[in-house]
């Protein structure tokens, strides 16, 4: 089995997954891409390394067992795609507290209003392979158990089933 957390950056990925109880092999992307050297220059605008998700791709082929987080997480293979979700304010909120400027928070916040996330997952996968979780007022082992149900299986997909359209 192959499981890809994805979501928005802010929205409790690393932080829910360092906190599963599962026998995957918990990836996470973005210290791979870091450590093993899947970049291909630098974002000057967002100050932030610019993914070679072909060769992160080829890293991944062949790798069974797995769950990978990251917010690119959800262009891999996966067998279930868990998109976690957060209220914008949230997620601009959580990112000034980790030293993202004002720009950088708003612009996440943004997209997770739009969607964006969710919906390139949906359009890979499929709405019966992507089960969204909200995360904006859960304690991170709460979000762990939801993940681990949908791992387990206990958990029917659900796709759009949170919008922060008024938001924006």
């Amino acid at each position: 089995m192959r499981v890809a957390v994805t979501g928005t950056p802010g929205t409790g990925k690393t932080t829910a997954t360092e906190r599963l109880d599962t026998d995957l092999d918990v990836l996470h992307l973005n210290e791979v891409i870091k450590g093993e050297g899947f970049s291909t220059g630098i974002d000057e605008d967002r100050g932030s390394l610019v993914a070679d998700l072909d060769g992160l791709s080829e890293w991944l082929d062949g790798r069974d067992g797995v769950l990978f987080e990251s917010h690119l997480a959800h262009h891999f293979d996966a067998d279930r795609v868990i998109v976690l979700r957060a209220h914008p304010e949230t997620i601009v909120e959580r990112l000034r507290e980790r030293g993202d400027d004002d720009s950088k928070a708003y612009e996440n916040a943004e997209s997770e209003a739009l969607d964006v996330v969710l919906s390139e997952a949906v359009e890979e996968h499929g709405m019966e392979s992507v089960y969204e979780i909200e995360t904006t007022d859960r304690d991170p082992d709460a979000v762990a158990s939801e993940i681990q149900a949908v791992v387990d299986g206990e958990r029917e997909p659900s796709a759009g089933t949170v919008s922060y359209i008024d938001w924006l």
